[in-house]
């Protein structure tokens, strides 16, 4: 069960793809995707080309898959490591949540970050305080990781 519908999610972004965003398998491996994401336009990670890794448990569609950032960003709800906090893949989840609907919130909290839920509370601090400064550092991580 969990790999049909793992396929099914995966045939849906190709079919009905996310503006901005591709998905492949990695290694022919339907339960390990990688995704490149384009940085939104009007946002600082804008021309920048951002990678992601989902990865599917046992569990799926019962548990959510594990998504993380494997460029780096300066982003209140993303960890050092490329963690993501979002409420999809923590206490949102419900088996009728969908790939798609992840893909399309990380994209989302790129164009608005949520400080007041950070996992970087450093990069948080500065979006609240000093949006210019963040918006130069994000920018300077984009030219320098994701370009």
């Amino acid at each position: 069960m969990t790999s049909k519908r793992i396929k099914k999610d995966f045939q849906e972004l190709n079919y009905n793809p996310i503006s901005g965003i591709i998905v492949e398998l990695i290694n022919d491996d339907i339960f390990h995707w990688k995704g490149t994401i384009k940085g939104p336009e009007g946002s600082p990670y804008e021309g920048g080309v951002f990678f992601i890794n989902v990865k599917f448990p046992a569990e799926y569609p019962f548990k959510p898959p594990h998504v993380k950032f494997t460029t780096p960003i300066y982003h209140p709800n993303v960890e050092k490591e490329g963690l993501i906090c979002m409420d999809i893949i923590n206490n949102g989840w419900t088996p009728a949540s969908t790939s798609s609907s992840i893909l399309k919130k990380v994209y989302s909290l790129m164009c608005a970050p949520n400080p007041d839920n950070p996992v970087n509370p450093d990069a948080a601090s500065v979006y609240i305080t000093n949006r210019e400064k963040f918006n130069q550092t994000a920018k300077e991580w984009t030219q320098k990781h994701a370009i």
